[in-house]
């Protein structure tokens, strides 16, 4: 039995083990893609679009970048801040203040965790929607790879 006293629920947040931290930095689904999986909310994952819903971001559209798990936090792509020595970071935010718009769906365990509860035309729609993530990914790949290469023939 655990303990409904708010100081140890913030107690067994703070000291929870990183495997229990990932499902804690869950975000709410858009209202589309609520309706078509039937959850409310889905942790985070590397590769998702969100939009930022509070904050000085708000409004604010891009794709998880880094997931902090120690801190809580994730930093989105463009959500930048400038440093006292001018220095511009990404701004660490938490997933509370997000809106998953558009799943990273290349995880096969995450699909199947998604396949859970929904139709088989929802089902197929996560598998078409997975390949074509995957193809996009094995392009970017090959780009990396072949700017990679030519500098390393102009650096010869």
């Amino acid at each position: 039995m655990t303990s409904k006293q708010p100081r140890k629920q913030r107690k067994f947040l703070f000291n929870a083990p990183l495997h229990l931290r990932r499902k804690m930095l869950s975000a709410h689904l858009s209202d589309e893609l609520a309706t078509k999986y039937r959850r409310r909310s889905f942790p985070v994952a590397k590769g998702d679009t969100v939009k930022v819903v509070r904050g000085d971001f708000k409004g604010h559209t891009g794709k998880i970048t880094e997931i902090d798990l120690k801190r809580g936090t994730v930093k989105v792509e463009g959500v930048l801040i400038t440093k006292a020595d001018g220095k511009r970071v990404m701004r660490p935010i938490h997933p509370n203040d997000l809106i998953i718009t558009k799943l990273n769906l290349t995880d096969p365990v995450r699909r199947k965790k998604l396949e859970r509860g929904v139709s088989e035309e929802v089902k197929k729609e996560i598998e078409k929607e997975a390949e074509e993530q995957i193809r996009e990914a094995e392009e970017l790949k090959e780009e990396k790879e072949e700017k990679k290469e030519e500098e390393v023939k102009e650096n010869e």
